[in-house]
């Protein structure tokens, strides 16, 4: 299990986050975890081989595609589907494996290791950065799709 002040260290110090399986439905975790990154400084990079571009970055259909070095491979993808993106983490230098809620690998995880990744399972990075950096309200994490706060009231 991983722990708070490897979290914190991890969102710190990885600016770069390519996103496997980002989707451009605004309505889609993946798009707004990434949009909320994206907000907060994160150098967001799209991996998904349907787009040409999502939230204004160029979308790559690998990662290995990518031209550039990357700190976080974030995947959005069922568990059964995360070894291969596990191993072109390894692959291209990431620093991170970042699987999201839901998604447990534990094959994927033991190889990102012994590879000398650090590796997050079963956890939004959106809820996590949020959540260790202020960006919770007091009913849940902020998405700016749903607002629980109340109008203001002007009366004369």
């Amino acid at each position: 299990m991983i722990d708070i002040p490897t979290l914190r260290r991890i969102l710190q110090q990885n600016r770069v986050i390519a996103v496997v399986g980002l989707s451009a439905n605004w309505y889609r975790p993946s798009y707004f975890a990434a949009k909320y990154l994206q907000e907060h400084g994160y150098r967001i990079i799209p991996v998904n081989p349907r787009y040409e571009e999502i939230l204004g970055e160029k979308c790559y259909p690998t990662l290995r595609d990518i031209p550039e070095p990357v700190d976080v491979v974030q995947i959005f993808q069922r568990a059964d589907q995360v070894l291969p993106f596990g191993e072109d983490a390894i692959d291209i230098g990431a620093k991170v494996v970042w699987m999201q809620l839901g998604i447990v690998n534990e094959e994927a995880a033991e190889r990102a290791r012994q590879a000398g990744l650090d590796v997050v399972m079963d956890r939004c990075m959106k809820i996590e950065h949020a959540r260790l950096f202020g960006g919770l309200n007091f009913v849940g994490v902020n998405t700016g799709v749903i607002s629980s706060k109340r109008t203001k009231v002007i009366s004369n």
